[in-house]
Protein backbone atom coordinates (compact mmCIF):
# COMPACT_ATOMS: atom_id res chain seq x y z
CA UNK A 1 0.00 0.00 0.00
CA UNK A 2 1.41 2.95 -0.99
CA UNK A 3 1.13 6.30 1.74
CA UNK A 4 -1.01 9.20 0.58
CA UNK A 5 1.50 12.37 0.62
CA UNK A 6 1.47 14.48 3.61
CA UNK A 7 0.72 17.95 2.10
CA UNK A 8 -2.79 19.82 3.09
CA UNK A 9 -3.66 20.29 -1.05
CA UNK A 10 -3.55 16.18 -2.11
CA UNK A 11 -6.03 15.68 1.17
CA UNK A 12 -9.82 14.35 0.33
CA UNK A 13 -11.27 17.44 3.27
CA UNK A 14 -12.21 20.43 1.42
CA UNK A 15 -13.31 18.84 -1.91
CA UNK A 16 -15.96 16.93 -3.03
CA UNK A 17 -15.04 13.53 -3.19
CA UNK A 18 -16.91 10.29 -4.78
CA UNK A 19 -17.59 7.78 -2.44
CA UNK A 20 -14.70 4.55 -2.97
CA UNK A 21 -16.47 1.24 -4.43
CA UNK A 22 -14.95 -0.64 -2.19
CA UNK A 23 -12.40 -0.64 0.93
CA UNK A 24 -9.38 -1.04 -1.21
CA UNK A 25 -10.26 1.24 -3.06
CA UNK A 26 -10.78 4.12 -0.60
CA UNK A 27 -7.43 6.34 0.27
CA UNK A 28 -7.18 7.22 3.45
CA UNK A 29 -5.24 10.64 4.73
CA UNK A 30 -3.49 11.10 7.43
CA UNK A 31 -2.12 14.44 8.69
CA UNK A 32 1.16 15.40 10.56
CA UNK A 33 0.02 14.96 14.60
CA UNK A 34 0.68 18.77 16.23
CA UNK A 35 1.66 16.63 19.66
CA UNK A 36 3.62 13.90 19.04
CA UNK A 37 5.65 14.00 22.08
CA UNK A 38 2.55 13.81 24.11
CA UNK A 39 0.37 10.51 24.90
CA UNK A 40 -3.22 10.61 24.35
CA UNK A 41 -5.87 9.07 23.17
CA UNK A 42 -8.02 10.02 20.54
CA UNK A 43 -11.58 7.67 19.23
CA UNK A 44 -14.00 7.57 16.74
CA UNK A 45 -17.38 6.21 17.23
CA UNK A 46 -18.97 4.74 14.57
CA UNK A 47 -23.07 4.22 15.25
CA UNK A 48 -24.16 2.87 12.55
CA UNK A 49 -21.29 0.84 10.26
CA UNK A 50 -22.76 -1.73 7.70
CA UNK A 51 -21.04 -4.23 5.40
CA UNK A 52 -22.62 -7.09 3.73
CA UNK A 53 -22.53 -10.97 5.29
CA UNK A 54 -20.25 -12.27 1.79
CA UNK A 55 -22.52 -15.58 2.06
CA UNK A 56 -26.32 -14.53 1.83
CA UNK A 57 -25.38 -10.62 0.73
CA UNK A 58 -27.69 -9.50 3.07
CA UNK A 59 -26.72 -6.24 5.18
CA UNK A 60 -24.69 -6.14 8.61
CA UNK A 61 -24.95 -3.64 11.44
CA UNK A 62 -22.27 -2.99 14.05
CA UNK A 63 -21.25 -0.50 16.09
CA UNK A 64 -17.50 0.58 16.21
CA UNK A 65 -15.04 2.40 18.59
CA UNK A 66 -11.98 2.80 17.62
CA UNK A 67 -8.94 4.71 19.98
CA UNK A 68 -5.71 5.07 19.37
CA UNK A 69 -2.89 6.84 20.57
CA UNK A 70 -0.69 8.41 17.43
CA UNK A 71 2.77 8.66 17.19
CA UNK A 72 3.61 11.08 14.26
CA UNK A 73 -0.23 10.85 12.55
CA UNK A 74 -3.64 11.12 12.88
CA UNK A 75 -5.86 10.05 10.55
CA UNK A 76 -8.26 12.40 8.42
CA UNK A 77 -11.60 12.26 10.10
CA UNK A 78 -13.50 12.84 6.81
CA UNK A 79 -10.93 10.11 4.43
CA UNK A 80 -11.89 7.96 7.46
CA UNK A 81 -15.78 8.35 6.95
CA UNK A 82 -15.20 7.40 3.48
CA UNK A 83 -13.43 4.14 4.13
CA UNK A 84 -16.06 2.98 6.40
CA UNK A 85 -18.99 4.01 4.03
CA UNK A 86 -17.06 1.88 1.33
CA UNK A 87 -17.91 -1.11 3.51
CA UNK A 88 -21.86 -0.49 3.06
CA UNK A 89 -21.24 -2.08 -0.32
CA UNK A 90 -18.50 -4.94 0.38
CA UNK A 91 -19.12 -8.15 1.63
CA UNK A 92 -16.73 -9.40 4.31
CA UNK A 93 -17.14 -11.90 7.63
CA UNK A 94 -17.81 -9.51 11.12
CA UNK A 95 -14.22 -10.77 11.83
CA UNK A 96 -12.53 -9.47 8.96
CA UNK A 97 -13.99 -6.35 8.80
CA UNK A 98 -13.45 -5.14 11.78
CA UNK A 99 -9.30 -6.68 12.41
CA UNK A 100 -9.37 -5.86 8.38
CA UNK A 101 -9.61 -1.80 9.82
CA UNK A 102 -7.35 -2.04 12.81
CA UNK A 103 -4.53 -3.09 10.47
CA UNK A 104 -5.01 -0.73 7.58
CA UNK A 105 -5.29 2.46 10.38
CA UNK A 106 -1.92 0.37 11.97
CA UNK A 107 0.09 0.64 8.51
CA UNK A 108 -1.37 3.96 7.74
CA UNK A 109 -0.36 5.76 11.25
CA UNK A 110 2.29 3.92 12.97
CA UNK A 111 0.39 4.22 16.05
CA UNK A 112 2.25 3.79 19.50
CA UNK A 113 -1.47 2.04 20.36
CA UNK A 114 -4.71 1.19 18.61
CA UNK A 115 -7.65 -0.92 19.75
CA UNK A 116 -10.75 -1.79 17.34
CA UNK A 117 -14.02 -3.03 19.27
CA UNK A 118 -16.98 -4.33 16.54
CA UNK A 119 -20.27 -4.40 18.61
CA UNK A 120 -22.40 -5.88 15.77
CA UNK A 121 -25.97 -6.65 16.17
CA UNK A 122 -27.08 -10.27 15.77
CA UNK A 123 -28.06 -12.12 12.79
CA UNK A 124 -29.66 -15.97 13.45
CA UNK A 125 -30.09 -14.81 17.07
CA UNK A 126 -25.95 -14.16 18.05
CA UNK A 127 -24.39 -11.28 18.21
CA UNK A 128 -20.37 -11.31 17.23
CA UNK A 129 -18.63 -9.04 19.22
CA UNK A 130 -14.92 -8.70 17.67
CA UNK A 131 -12.17 -6.77 19.62
CA UNK A 132 -7.72 -6.37 18.62
CA UNK A 133 -5.33 -4.08 19.36
CA UNK A 134 -1.86 -3.66 19.05
CA UNK A 135 -0.69 -4.38 22.31
CA UNK A 136 -0.27 -2.71 25.67
CA UNK A 137 -1.55 1.18 25.62
CA UNK A 138 0.88 3.45 27.16
CA UNK A 139 0.54 3.61 30.76
CA UNK A 140 0.14 7.50 31.02
CA UNK A 141 -2.94 7.12 28.75
CA UNK A 142 -6.55 7.61 30.04
CA UNK A 143 -8.27 4.65 28.38
CA UNK A 144 -12.12 5.07 28.64
CA UNK A 145 -14.92 1.67 28.32
CA UNK A 146 -15.98 2.10 24.60
CA UNK A 147 -19.33 2.74 26.49
CA UNK A 148 -20.87 -0.10 24.46
CA UNK A 149 -23.58 -2.29 26.82
CA UNK A 150 -23.03 -5.74 25.97
CA UNK A 151 -25.54 -7.25 24.26
CA UNK A 152 -29.24 -6.92 26.07
CA UNK A 153 -31.17 -6.00 22.57
CA UNK A 154 -29.04 -2.59 21.59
Amino acid sequence: MTLPPSGAESLQLGQMTPLPGSPDEARLDRVPNPHPGTDYLARFTVPEFTSLCPVTGQPDFAILVIDYVPDQWLVESKSLKLYLTAFRNHGAFHEDCTVGIGLRLTELLGPRYLRIGGFWYPRGGIPIDVFWQTGEPPKSVWLPDPGVPPYRAR
